[in-house]
């Protein structure tokens, strides 16, 4: 699993632990998240604006 970060403010997206308040459960891939989200933390940057920062076994 990996983890993606927001550019803008830092909010971390981890595979692992999925966001249960955006709809994706832990376990979701980044791979499965929609073209159009934004950042749940600062809704200023879109999904493909989010840098890859880790990959966990």
């Amino acid at each position: 699993m990996a983890a993606y970060r927001c550019a803008g403010c830092s909010y971390t997206y981890d595979e692992a632990k999925g966001a249960p308040r955006e709809g994706f459960p832990a376990g979701t891939r980044w791979e499965d998240i929609p073209e159009d989200w934004c950042c749940p933390d600062c809704a200023v940057r879109e999904k493909p604006d989010f840098e890859k920062v880790g990959v966990n076994a």
